[in-house]
């Protein structure tokens, strides 16, 4: 008789794009974390065609690990690898974290907690009571700010933050809401060098258009040191995938 193999609880997926500055660390503050859960787990390091050597040393240190594994996409941009890994996962609860773990990841056991607790999707959020962030440059956290009214006023009221990378879902809905998106979705978008988008809005517009309960949980983040981020350029980006979101949605394509 053919074994069955033993039920993830949660899954995490971690997008890495030219990590070799981080990845060691990063991965054994990973591993270390889930070995001390009394829940069965799974970690994806969903690769995004890195360059570097990110991908072989993942695999050196994961290979004495089952439930770990790295995905490697042809590069296509953070969200199209967390797309894909958690396309892959099979944890009950899938959640994703950004690798330089700004957002602690003891805090996937409050986001465990609120999942469990009803809600389909937690979300970190660095803003409202408790929430704290360190070491951010003034003008990006001016700049993200002004980022979330424009969402709020164009595709999500009440939430204040949205793009802090540290979320959780449960499978169904992750299932569903990925089955919705639109965004970065076809291989045929092209994007180029480590690219900060707007996927998580639409990941969060189409869970309210589908009548999820979203939970923000505050956290106490750390900006990362070497940063990927470009404040000009990526908040274009940003702004225009805001407005496909309304677009799409105008059109009816969230349906």
């Amino acid at each position: 008789m053919p074994v069955e193999p033993t039920p993830i609880h949660v899954s995490l997926v971690v997008p890495a794009y030219n990590e070799m500055a981080r990845i060691e660390a990063s991965l054994a503050a990973i591993l270390d974390f889930f070995a001390h859960q009394p829940y069965t787990t799974e970690v994806i390091l969903a690769d995004d065609g890195s360059t570097d050597g990110t991908a072989e040393t993942a695999r050196a240190m994961l290979a004495g690990h089952p439930t770990a594994r790295v995905l490697t996409i042809p590069h296509g941009g953070k969200a199209r690898a967390v797309r894909q890994g958690m396309t892959e996962a099979r944890g009950e609860l899938i959640a994703f974290s950004d690798i330089d773990l700004a957002t602690p990841l003891h805090y996937l056991d409050d986001l465990r907690a609120s999942v469990l607790g009803g809600c389909h999707i937690a979300i970190a959020s660095r803003e409202g009571i408790g929430a704290r962030r360190l070491d951010e440059p003034g003008y990006r956290h001016v700049m993200g700010r002004v980022f979330n009214l424009l969402v709020r006023i164009v595709v999500l009221p009440g939430i204040d933050d949205t793009q802090c990378g540290f979320k959780m879902f449960e499978r169904q809905t992750a299932r569903a809401i990925l089955a919705a998106s639109r965004l970065y979705a076809s291989a045929d978008e092209r994007v180029v060098g480590p690219r900060v988008t707007a996927f998580d809005v639409e990941l969060l517009f189409v869970a309210k258009h589908l009548g999820y309960r979203v939970c923000p949980i505050p956290v106490i983040w750390t900006a990362g040191e070497k940063s990927k981020v470009n404040p000009v350029s990526d908040t274009v980006n940003n702004i225009k995938d805001v407005l496909r979101i309304r677009l799409n949605a105008w059109r009816g394509l969230y349906r």
